[in-house]
């Protein structure tokens, strides 16, 4: 047994005397270059005192292709024997997909706790990205603040990436398992001990910061982050940092920084204050500060003031100049890191502060209106790099209040967006509804905001309002006072002019009614002319209408109707009846209220005809232009009227409006889609079944689950097809062979009692089960049993290796790319039996997966027997 150890040591010590260990820390960054080509930059820490350099590294690209970048800069310099390696290369992409970028490297360091056999396991870090031209030109975020960081037990340690993206897209932070070869998750990997993951070791997926509060045992330890970068809602890389994190018994403390604040301000602002750092052991102290300011042009400065450090504290003052350059969506996080000069041991304390950069808001709005519409102008923006302006309205002024931090108008608002220009130097607007004209009688106010290409938002201009020109008469009411197929009526009332100029209009005067049976207000007819002396009588009653029918718009023109002088007077209003709009689904109608009118609706009261009593009640009220009735029974049809109260504001008079709309009818439905079930995917590879487990999603957005769907494709770009139908909806399992391979991508839909089925939204593949494996006992020694070294290829599904054999002093004895393998024993050299012992393999499996082929790197040992431990005779 003592041989057999003696044996294996030194083998793996010969093996890796090239590969000796070394790799702290490490990430995979890029940049675009152009569509399909991006230049990459993998960062390393590693151990000065190993023998093991890199004047160059390996890349996969996840194309099935990789190359070599070589080693661009190095900092041996640095304290604790960190070296800081950096590689570049550049690489063109075959077209847009999502690729796994991996550098792995042997090997890691000896004693790593969480890892088990850590020296045995190469060192992997990766980087996974969306190529593709419709998300525009992306850089990952660059981390700025290496993981270099010594822990003291008891301690708190915080470390802190310091991630900035040139781009301005999002970035979250997460704990991840460290990699091993191919990228993939180290197996067995833990935590430290005594950690209870999100208490004691966690990462603020907002600012980075990845605390351990605080380490219990001293020794070794490597924690992974994800660093995800975000645009638009969807996630298009992801960084896995690996770092170190070495933890001492020592009784020195570490330095504390202040409080730091956030910041929100306006470009042009100077942002100019003092940061002191204090050690409770009165070491010195080095401050170091890195975040996104400091990448910029016109960057911030972080310089000591020698005046105000000294033994135990040190002041350095932090200066951004900030202009409208720095303008952008996402805030820049500022890291602060105070170091001790202690001679047993460097400690640190990591703080973060943000900063919010706004473009000033637009200045000098002004809003003028006619007959129809309302004209905006305003000042070009300050801030000449924004892309345009959005437009905002509502229908009265309102108090908003102005959040210092956040651009644009609160979602909360009674403003909504109306308008976007997309110049910064078109600086007027048009509001015309949208070509349907506004209401007459409404005070609408108006707000400016300056937008940025990455979404950013300038702080909202000041308020300005106006109204159109009232017509002549001023309309208040087209109320629908009666509903019949043949014998309906419609209320309709207007307001006196109000200070006629009776210079030119000496009167008699003359109404003339107009009616149109169309919402958009074409084709009027004249319905009435009623002559006035003194224009007192200002309602009218329209009788004998279908009122069963919507709408009906009015129109009423003002005549002077003096002999030889009859002239129009003023413009023409029009108001159009109320009409319930009901919109059906599961259970419930939302009911919106349709029309076109000149007066301003407050407060909606909302009746349902009852069945029992065949009259209408009241069930509610709103102040919104919608209302929503829940609790109703699918199938059963439901009738409604609504009555809307509001008012008009004429030179200075508010004048009340009461209206009743048509009836309207409808009967709730369930056509609301069921999610889609989550569901997962294993493989028994023994069997050649694939099993499909999943959750009835009643317990997640239904409650009427009668069936499910079961959808298979045999490749990523095929088009799925139905293999199943599940009509229990208490079965959720459901066992598939699709042929041999296992291979193929599923999907599992859910439908309702109202035959809603679930739109495919995720898909699970099952991957190809090879099977592969590799011995570890050989017995050459012609005894017709067990004489040659085999693979274990059931089906013969892999049809290339590159399989590898070495002896105790590293020299290759056997290679071949045969997927059997078929060593007979003998050295590739002298064609002479190997001698018994101890041999290391390394093989490269080319399976073939549903994505194409992928390389599995296997590694391990084979015990060579012979008789009595001799060479065997040729």
């Amino acid at each position: 047994m003592r041989k057999i150890i003696f044996i294996l040591l030194t083998l793996i010590f010969t093996v890796f005397t090239v590969k000796a260990t070394h790799n702290r820390a490490g990430e995979i960054t890029y940049r675009q270059l152009s569509a399909y080509t991006f230049e990459f930059t993998v960062t390393t820490l590693t151990y000065t005192l190993s023998a093991a350099d890199r004047n160059e590294l390996e890349i996969t690209w996840g194309d099935n292709s990789s190359s070599i970048a070589p080693r661009v800069a190095i900092n041996n310099n640095l304290p604790d024997y960190y070296r800081k390696n950096t590689y570049k290369t550049n690489h063109t992409f075959p077209g847009p997909g999502i690729y796994e970028i991996v550098m792995q490297d042997p090997n890691r360091n000896f004693g790593v706790l969480n890892i088990p056999n850590s020296v045995n396991v190469l060192f992997a870090i990766k980087t996974t990205m969306i190529v593709n031209p419709q998300l525009g030109t992306n850089n990952t975020p660059v981390l700025l603040n290496d993981p270099r960081d010594k822990a003291a037990l008891g301690q708190v340690f915080i470390h802190n990436p310091a991630a900035f993206d040139p781009d301005g897209d999002s970035i979250s932070y997460k704990l991840a398992t460290c990699l091993r070869d191919g990228g993939k998750p180290i197996e067995n990997y833990s935590l430290p001990r005594k950690v209870v993951k999100g208490d004691t070791l966690f990462v603020n997926p907002v600012t980075g910061d990845l605390v351990w509060n605080a380490p219990r045992d001293t020794g070794i330890f490597n924690i992974a982050m994800n660093i995800e970068e975000w645009r638009k809602g969807v996630k298009i890389s992801n960084i896995v940092r690996d770092m170190q994190i070495e933890v001492h018994n020592s009784d020195n403390k570490p330095p504390l920084n202040p409080p730091l604040k956030p910041w929100c301000v306006e470009a042009g602002t100077t942002i100019k204050f003092n940061i002191k750092s204090t050690d409770p052991n009165n070491d010195n102290v080095n401050q170091f500060a890195s975040g996104g300011p400091f990448e910029v042009s016109s960057p911030a400065t972080f310089k000591l003031d020698s005046a105000n450090s000294g033994k135990g504290y040190s002041t350095s003052l932090f200066t951004w100049k900030t202009n409208c350059n720095h303008v952008r969506k996402q805030p820049y996080i500022v890291v602060i890191k105070a170091e001790d000069i202690n001679p047993q041991l460097r400690l640190t304390d990591t703080d973060n502060f943000t900063i919010m950069v706004l473009s000033p808001a637009p200045k000098n709005l002004k809003a003028s209106g006619s007959n129809n519409s309302i004209i905006l102008r305003w000042s070009k923006n300050s801030c000449t790099n924004a892309s345009g302006y959005a437009i905002y309205r509502a229908s009265s002024p309102t108090s908003l209040v102005i959040d210092s931090c956040v651009g644009g108008i609160p979602a909360n608002s009674e403003y909504k967006k109306i308008g976007i220009i997309k110049s910064i130097n078109d600086t007027s607007y048009v509001d015309n509804n949208q070509g349907t004209g506004l209401n007459l009688g409404v005070n609408y106010c108006y707000r400016i905001v300056a937008t940025f290409v990455d979404g950013a938002l300038s702080y909202p201009s000041d308020e300005t309002c106006a109204t159109l020109i009232p017509g002549t008469p001023a309309l208040t009411s087209a109320s629908v006072i009666k509903v019949d197929a043949a014998n309906g009526e419609v209320f309709v009332s207007w307001i006196k002019p109000i200070k006629l100029d009776t210079i030119p209009a000496l009167g008699p005067y003359e109404y003339r009614i107009y009616r149109t049976d169309n919402f958009s207000g074409n084709n009027y007819a004249l319905i009435l002319t009623r002559e006035s002396i003194d224009l007192m009588d200002t309602t009218f009653t329209d009788a004998g209408l279908n009122t069963i029918k919507y709408p009906y718009s009015y129109k009423i023109e003002l005549y002077n109707n003096t002999p030889g002088n009859r002239f129009m007077i003023g413009r023409a209003e029009t108001a159009s009846t109320m009409y319930p709009n009901l919109l059906p689904s599961d259970n419930q109608v939302t009911i919106q209220f349709a029309k076109s009118v000149p007066w301003v609706d407050k407060r909606y009261i909302i009746y349902r005809k009852n069945l029992l009593t065949e009259k209408f009640d009241s069930i509610g009220y709103t102040e919104t232009e919608e209302f929503v009735n829940k609790g109703l029974a699918n199938g059963q049809s439901v009738s409604y009227q609504v009555k809307a109260y509001g008012t008009r504001l004429l030179n200075g008079q508010t004048f009340k409006t009461l209206n009743w709309s048509h009836i309207n009818s409808t009967i709730p439905l369930d056509t609301i889609k069921p999610c889609q079930p989550p569901f997962t995917i294993s493989s028994s590879c023994d069997t050649n079944i694939n099993i499909i487990t999943w959750r009835n999603p009643n317990l997640l957005c239904a409650n009427d689950i009668v069936k499910y769907n079961v959808y298979y494709k045999p490749g990523l770009n095929d088009k799925f097809i139905l293999i199943a139908t599940i009509d229990n909806a208490k079965d959720t399992v459901f066992n598939h062979n699709p042929g041999e391979t296992l291979a193929g991508c599923y999907s599992v839909t859910a439908i309702d009692s109202f035959n809603n089925e679930s739109r495919i939204i995720n898909e699970r593949c099952a991957d190809i089960c090879t099977g592969y494996a590799l011995p570890n006992v050989f017995t050459p020694n012609d005894d017709q049993v067990n004489d040659k070294y085999i693979s274990y290829n059931p089906n013969h599904y892999v049809k290339q290796v590159d399989m590898k054999i070495f002896n105790r002093w590293g020299k290759l004895v056997f290679r071949t790319s045969d997927p059997d393998i078929n060593w007979d024993g003998r050295d590739k050299e002298t064609k002479q039996y190997v001698s018994t012992g101890v041999y290391y393999y390394l093989c490269d499996v080319y399976e073939p997966k549903l994505a194409g082929i992928e390389v599995r790197n296997m590694t391990g040992f084979i015990h060579v027997y012979s008789e009595q431990g001799k060479p065997i005779a040729k």
